[in-house]
């Protein structure tokens, strides 16, 4: 069965952009914000859950004033290339509560992954464990110690026409 997913129109990109500034905000402050009445918002804010636009919502918190964290950018590569190689190591990196982002790639690096681990000591733990998996298959990796952060940001939305 094929979904269909809803054309959005200059309403529709407006929820999401004022959801992605402030996802907190109320039903009647979202409306005024898009200048929509509650009633036709509230049934384009479901219609955008339901259809996948809308994966959830959370809260950005700063996990360094709670406690100290290390975290590190690691590139991989696998030592096969076959469709059941990739779903082993996403599956396996999917379990991973270390594991934060995850990102395969064209070229000659297999995946990009974003972990966050308590010390350097837990990074190389945690690499040793899963070189030790052979059903893994990497084959090299590399790691980068995050030293700042510059900029994070969510995934930029077209413009809102009109």
């Amino acid at each position: 069965m094929t979904t269909v997913t809803p054309k959005l129109d200059q309403y529709d990109l407006a929820i999401l952009h004022a959801l992605q500034r402030d996802g907190r905000m109320t039903k009647v402050a979202l409306a005024e914000r898009v200048n929509l009445s509650p009633s036709p918002c509230w049934e384009r804010l479901k219609k955008l859950e339901s259809a996948g636009f809308i994966t959830g919502y959370t809260a950005q918190v700063d996990i360094r004033k709670i406690a100290p964290v290390t975290e590190v950018l690691v590139q991989i590569t696998l030592s096969g290339h076959r469709a059941e190689d990739f779903r082993t190591f996403e599956t396996a990196m999917q379990a991973r509560a270390e594991v934060r982002g995850a990102w395969a790639l064209g070229g000659g690096v297999d995946y990009i992954l974003r972990l966050v681990v308590s010390d350097v000591d837990a990074y190389q733990r945690l690499m040793d464990d899963l070189l030790a998996d052979d059903r893994l298959g990497i084959e090299k990796y590399f790691g980068y110690i995050v030293t700042k952060t510059i900029k994070t940001a969510p995934d930029p939305l077209p413009p809102v026409k009109g």
